[in-house]
């Protein structure tokens, strides 16, 4: 959808993208500076594959003060993004005939990594009732004995869904009993979380869990450092070793400059985080309320990351203005984009239908503006015929 939304610019049409998962903000000046520094200093040489000493010590501070996750710093290492440290853990470990458990909605590269990897993807769904947020019930149905990883996603990409604290320790409670699950704890999202919503992890709040679990972050979302390419990976010191030979093959490390930076991201300043929440909050707090002004559209206010998943089953099988029915998400995502100049994504691209992801990491202006669009489009459908 990002890609068809610059088409259409190219065009001359006016377009929003609201379909992109990457910070609006600029990256903080202390965190270029320390950037700008690394390259006028010299330090652009190779670097060990995990990372720089520096860095993989401010991580380790950075875990145990902040998450109570105490690592050696051999049992951490640092990749080309958090994607990276994901598709090594999965590469390391998965043999053909290996289950990796993804609850869904899920970030759309989760299943294609498991193949990639060799192995195969088992999606349960998560239904909007539950929060869109796995329950142990239903990963208790899902565990079979080739099942290698659990991956959660807290805060969600797509949903913005944060698991609390009880709620992770109910997982771990169904994971004593098949001591040959691992869990992948996708924590990228982990300082934007609103209101009374507590971010927790889940090596933290089950210690049983900690020796078979791979805690994973990164800069690019809090510290708005997307094209940077620094994500890290905490967890057993045989699983870092494996991911390393993997990487030692393959991208070798991430950019020394990046890593530099990110000793500062981590370890410095990060005073700016708390007005990237505010705005952020008050950016979703807005789109919800709109969204749920437009007709056939529903929503409720996610308590983490930068995204609204929006329901959209009031509009499936209304008619637009030129005479197409919508049967689907994509559906609607096209006409949104064609007929209201809006770039949103489709929910089945996250293996959830019928929904609708719009990301809030734009100025107030362009959110208002896509909103309004959107509201004007879905009355059109409104008052076409149903199908």
């Amino acid at each position: 959808m990002t890609a068809k939304a610059r088409e259409l610019k190219e065009l001359g049409k006016s377009v929003i993208a609201l379909s992109a998962g990457e910070p609006d903000f600029d990256t903080p000046e202390n965190v270029k500076d320390a950037g700008i520094d690394a390259i006028r200093s010299g330090k652009t040489k190779y670097t060990p594959v995990p990372g720089i000493p520096s860095l993989l010590k401010v991580i380790q501070e950075k875990l145990e003060c902040e998450n109570n996750l105490h690592y050696a710093t051999n049992q951490i290492t640092t990749a080309c993004g958090a994607k990276q440290i994901l598709f090594n853990a999965l590469f390391a470990t998965l043999d053909p005939g290996d289950e990796v458990i993804i609850p869904a909605p899920c970030w759309v590269s989760y299943p294609d990594m498991v193949r990639l990897a060799g192995g195969s993807p088992v999606i349960v769904p998560c239904s909007e009732k539950d929060g869109f947020k796995l329950t142990p019930e239903a990963l208790e149905e899902h565990i079979r004995p080739r099942t290698r990883w659990l991956m959660l996603n807290s805060p969600s990409n797509p949903t913005g869904a944060v698991y609390a604290a009880d709620e992770l320790r109910a997982l771990a409670e169904v994971l004593r009993n098949h001591p040959h699950v691992m869990v992948l704890a996708d924590d990228i999202y982990e300082k934007l979380v609103y209101g009374d919503a507590k971010f927790a992890t889940i090596a933290a709040v089950a210690p049983w869990v900690y020796d078979r679990t791979l805690t994973v972050n990164g800069v690019s979302k809090a510290n708005a450092m997307t094209g940077w390419r620094l994500g890290y990976g905490a967890g057993p010191a045989d699983l870092i070793k494996a991911m390393n030979t993997i990487q030692g093959q393959t991208a070798s490390h991430t950019s020394s400059i990046s890593q530099y930076a990110a000793v500062e991201a981590i370890g410095g300043d990060q005073s700016y985080l708390g007005g990237f929440v505010k705005q952020y909050e008050a950016r979703r707090d807005l789109v919800v309320r709109k969204l749920n002004e437009a007709y056939g559209v529903r929503c409720t206010a996610p308590d983490g990351a930068f995204y609204v998943f929006a329901s959209c089953e009031g509009l499936i099988g209304r008619r637009t203005p030129a005479g197409q029915i919508i049967k689907t998400d994509e559906d609607v995502a096209m006409f949104l984009l064609e007929e209201a100049g809006v770039a949103v994504v489709p929910g089945s691209g996250f293996l959830m239908s019928p929904y609708f992801r719009i990301s809030y990491a734009s100025s107030e202006e362009e959110l208002i503006e896509a909103c309004d669009r959107i509201i004007a489009a879905c009355e059109a459908l409104a008052k076409g015929e149903a199908a």
